[in-house]
């Protein structure tokens, strides 16, 4: 096998951005066989392997990476999926440039090799080839619960399954995937990914019951008493923040939450959707992560002329992916940066008719280590917009906390944890993922069920082997 000694990645095929932004189909189109042969020959197989440490699922990133280099794409997959329950979805919204691309040694002189790429090359080969499904685990006995069924979630019902435990997973929802169903866009992460994935989950054994909220249709007290011996709670954080502004409940001002579960779960941007949303002319999303991007994004194929991205930092600070910043403009969405909402503007029948903003300045660094916002006196404006959107952050939704005693949590709501293991003040039940960190990214909550898994079968084996030896 031959180095790819390029300094650069081979290039993703992509829709072309005037196409893309009047439909819902993926942007990325992803590598062909060859490309991803070619992009997998760059990869030096470095014996201190930096990008693992940089994963927080820890895949043998060399190990599959060689052996796409060398043709053998299932071989490629199941080492993939040893350590991955959803690298189809990794491969697509994980930040690999902040993690296990941003410790590459190819890095250093170039590019990083591409892994996220990679990765969901891999993933789709192996689904769309058919290849034999990995064996059924042999049953161990046990029983465990996981309540939400999104990326932390299921990686844990993953990882337990295939210890052998039977697993059922508790999902609010009429759907599975959590944030990955809700809150990613169509044209980011394709829901038929999405359920390809929870369909293995299934096929390795794992039960999945929707429609329950557990603190109301069920409790975790409930769960205990009916025979469930460890529990992991990985409810994610869905409960919307809003600014505090004056003009917030007037009417075409959504959470961002509320915006793109219309779109992505109830489909609101098909005509006869049962659910529909305001199709705004001027839509103002206010915010810079991921989030924001994805409701300007799904605003402008919605129809709206202009889309603003209101952000109180600049260009440099803003915390969202940098392709899907770059997506974003190629899309013309407007970025109106060091820009902060003071008001939201209405007409004498309670609509939404704009944004009074104030221009900002950049400061001394704050507790997060990026540069304060100022307000600068006197700069006030209004900026038109007949729908506004509010993607700041979410937090954890209380029902659990509130319906389970002895559930520390802290000032913000989150569940408290001891360890990297997801243990909580109640005994049995481990926590992780967004409902622990507040919002993060998706494979942050695959690591934190992979461990909460595995801690989980040390508490459950440990108390087996104490009752063997008496």
């Amino acid at each position: 096998m031959s180095r790819n000694m390029s300094p650069s990645k081979v290039a993703m095929p992509a829709q072309d951005p005037q196409e893309r932004s009047l439909n819902f189909r993926e942007v990325a189109l992803g590598y062909t066989r060859e490309m991803a042969m070619e992009e997998a020959a760059r990869c030096l197989e470095c014996k201190h392997r930096p990008c693992v440490n940089g994963c927080p699922v820890k895949i043998d990133i060399p190990g599959f990476i060689r052996e796409i280099a060398r043709g053998n794409m299932e071989e490629a997959f199941l080492i993939l999926n040893r350590d991955s329950a959803l690298p189809a979805v990794c491969g697509r919204v994980c930040p690999q440039e902040t993690q296990c691309e941003q410790t590459c040694v190819r890095g250093i002189k170039g590019e990083s090799v591409s892994i996220g790429r990679l990765e969901r090359y891999a993933a789709d080969w192996y689904r769309e080839n058919a290849c034999t499904l990995p064996p059924r685990p042999e049953p161990n006995g046990h029983r465990a619960a996981v309540v939400g069924a999104g990326p932390g979630g299921l990686t844990a019902a993953g990882e337990l399954a295939r210890m052998g435990y039977a697993v059922t997973v508790f999902e609010a929802l009429h759907l599975p995937g959590g944030v990955l169903t809700y809150g990613i866009p169509e044209f980011r992460l394709p829901k038929d990914i999405v359920m390809a994935e929870v369909d293995a989950l299934r096929r390795l054994g794992v039960e999945i019951q929707l429609n329950t909220v557990i603190g109301k249709t069920l409790s975790i007290d409930e769960l205990l008493e009916y025979g469930y011996e460890g529990i992991f709670i990985a409810s994610g954080a869905g409960l919307p923040r809003f600014m505090g502004i004056p003009g917030e409940t007037l009417k075409g001002v959504y959470s961002a939450n509320e915006y793109l579960t219309r779109i992505n779960l109830m489909k609101a941007y098909e005509k006869d959707s049962l659910t529909p949303v305001m199709r705004g002319r001027h839509v103002a999303v206010v915010g810079g992560g991921n989030v924001a991007m994805d409701a300007a994004r799904c605003a402008r194929r919605l129809g709206a002329e202009e889309v603003s991205i209101v952000y109180r930092r600049g260009i440099k600070e803003l915390p969202a992916r940098l392709e899907e910043v770059h997506h974003a403009q190629e899309e013309g969405i407007t970025f109106r940066m060091l820009t902060n909402p003071v008001q939201v503007l209405g007409d004498a029948n309670g609509w939404v008719r704009g944004l009074e903003c104030v221009r900002m300045t950049l400061g001394e660094p704050d507790a997060s280590g990026r540069r304060r916002p100022i307000e600068e006196p006197g700069s006030n404006y209004d900026l038109p917009a007949d729908v506004v959107v509010i993607a700041i952050g979410t937090s954890s939704n209380p029902l659990i906390r509130l319906t389970t005693p002895g559930l520390e949590t802290d000032q913000w709501g989150c569940i408290k944890t001891k360890g990297p293991g997801g243990e909580t003040s109640r005994e049995k039940v481990f926590a992780g993922g967004d409902v622990v960190t507040g919002s993060a990214t998706v494979i942050l909550a695959m690591g934190a069920g992979k461990d909460a898994a595995r801690a989980m079968d040390r508490m459950i084996r440990g108390r087996e082997m104490a009752v063997q030896h008496g």
